[in-house]
C-alpha cells in the first residue's frame, strides 16, 4: 500500500474530485445596441458647461441644421421621438376623427397609433415583395376605387423598412394625382437613398427617429422635416406648448411638451457625421451573412430594388423550413440559446388584435414574410468574430 503524505493525512478537510473550469460566457449579442464612438462626450460637456439641458439653446438648433443638410430639406423640427414626429405630422396634414389614414401593413404599430388615437381610422395596404414597403401598384389601384366611391384619405403614409426606403417618387405620383398628402415614416431609413434621394424626400413632411437602436442614435428623440417652412413653424408652435410670443404664458390652443432636450441634441449632433461611415457597417454586415449563409438551402435575405440603397439597419432574412430544416422560430430559439438575440419581421397590422376591425387590402405579401422572417444582429458597432457567433449557430440548424 502506498505511504499516504503527512500533510494529507494530517488534514481534515475532504478530498473533492477535480472539476474543470467553464470557459467563460461570451457577452449578449443584441440586434442593434447604441453605438456610442467617444465623441459625444465632447459635445456633452459643453452642453453642460453651457447650462442648457432644457429643449432650449444652441444644440438642438445645430442639431437641426446638421439634419437639413442629411436629408436635403430646408426646415427640421428636433423633438422628443420619432412617434411625436409622426404626432405632429399628422397635426400638419389635418387628420380628425372619422378621416381615413392608410399606411403599409408590414411596420411598427406607431407609424399608425397616433392617428388612430385622434380618431382616425386606419387602412393597411399590402407590401411589394421587390422591396418589403409599400406597393405602389396597389396603392395606385386603391385610391382610385376609392375616389370613386368617394372617399379619399386624409393621408397617406409609407414606411421605410429596416432601413429600406419606400419608392417615394412612385407613390408620390399617385397620391398627388388624387391630391394627397404624403406623411414619410423614415424613422428608421435614415442614410438611405431612394432614386438618388434621401429616404422619405419628396413627402409633404418626413419622421425620422434617434432610438437608442438606430444607426444614428441620441437615446431617444426624433424629427419632422419639410421643404414647406411654414409647416414645421406650426408644428414647433404646437411642441412647445403652444405658447404665444407674449410676457406672460398666453395660449390660444393647448400644445404638447414635444421638444428635444439639449443633452439629447448634443449625443445626436456627435453621431450625424458618422452617418455614412456606420451606413457602410451595417450594409458590410448584411453581405457577410447573405456570403455566409446564402449558400445554404432555405435561406434567402431582404431584396434591394435598383433605385434604391438600404441602410440594412436590420438584416432580414427569409426562412423556407422545408428546404432548411427547421423554421423561423427554431432559428429565433437556437440563438437565444446562445445568447444571440433575434426577432421576427414585425407582425402585420392587420393581423394585430388592436386592428381587428381595421380595413385592409390583401396583406399575403406580408403574412409571409412575418411567418418566414427574421431579423439578425446589425449592430454596427458588432465585430466580425460576433457575427460569426451568430452565423454558426445558424449553421448549426441546419438539416
Amino acid at each position: 500500500m502506498a505511504p499516504v503524505h503527512p500533510a494529507v493525512a494530517s488534514s481534515s478537510a475532504p478530498i473533492l474530485p477535480f472539476r474543470r473550469e467553464r470557459a467563460p460566457t461570451p457577452p449578449r449579442l443584441h440586434l442593434s445596441p447604441p453605438h456610442l464612438d467617444g465623441s459625444e462626450l465632447e459635445y456633452l460637456r459643453e452642453t453642460l458647461a453651457s447650462g442648457w439641458l432644457a429643449p432650449a439653446g444652441p444644440m438642438p438648433t445645430r442639431f437641426e441644421a446638421a439634419l437639413t443638410g442629411t436629408i436635403r430639406l430646408p426646415h427640421a423640427l428636433a423633438l422628443s421621438s420619432g412617434t411625436a414626429a409622426l404626432h405632429l405630422g399628422y397635426r400638419m396634414l389635418g387628420v380628425e376623427p372619422g378621416d381615413e389614414v392608410w399606411t403599409s401593413t408590414l411596420t411598427f404599430v406607431a407609424t399608425v397609433a397616433p392617428a388612430v388615437q385622434m380618431g382616425a381610422t386606419p387602412r393597411f395596404l399590402d407590401v411589394d415583395p421587390a422591396s418589403w414597403t409599400l406597393d405602389p401598384d396597389l396603392l395606385r389601384e386603391q385610391l382610385a376605387a376609392a375616389a370613386r366611391r368617394g372617399r379619399l384619405p386624409r393621408v397617406v403614409v409609407p414606411a421605410d423598412l429596416y432601413g429600406q426606403p419606400c419608392d417615394m417618387a412612385a407613390i408620390r405620383a399617385a397620391c398627388a394625382h388624387w391630391g394627397v398628402p404624403v406623411l414619410s415614416d423614415s424613422a428608421c431609413a435614415l442614410g438611405g437613398l431612394q432614386h438618388g434621394l434621401p429616404a422619405g424626400h419628396g413627402a409633404d413632411l418626413v419622421a425620422v427617429s434617434f432610438n437608442g437602436n438606430k444607426i444614428v442614435t441620441a437615446g431617444g428623440g426624433g424629427a419632422l422635416l419639410s421643404a414647406d417652412g411654414a409647416m414645421i413653424a406650426r408644428a414647433r408652435h404646437l411642441a412647445t406648448q403652444a405658447r404665444e410670443p407674449a410676457a406672460h404664458y398666453q395660449h390660444e390652443t393647448t400644445g404638447f411638451n414635444y421638444a428635444m432636450s439639449s443633452v439629447l441634441a448634443a449625443v445626436g449632433l456627435a453621431q450625424l457625421p458618422s452617418l455614412e461611415e456606420r451606413v457602410a457597417t451595417r450594409r458590410a454586415i448584411f453581405a457577410r451573412y447573405v456570403e455566409a449563409l446564402g449558400p445554404l438551402p432555405g435561406l434567402s435575405f431582404m431584396p434591394e430594388p435598383g433605385w434604391a440603397r438600404a441602410t440594412r439597419w436590420l438584416s432580414a432574412m427569409l426562412v423556407d423550413p422545408r428546404r432548411f430544416g427547421g423554421d423561423r422560430e427554431a432559428i429565433r430559439l437556437a440563438l437565444a440559446e446562445e445568447g444571440i438575440e433575434s426577432r421576427p419581421v414585425w407582425k402585420p397590422l392587420h393581423l394585430q388584435p388592436a386592428f381587428r376591425h381595421a380595413p385592409s387590402v390583401r396583406g399575403e405579401v406580408a403574412a409571409g414574410l412575418f411567418e418566414r422572417g427574421l431579423c439578425l444582429p446589425s449592430g454596427s458597432g458588432m465585430s466580425v468574430a460576433e457575427q460569426f457567433r451568430a452565423i454558426s449557430a445558424i449553421r448549426a440548424r441546419h438539416r
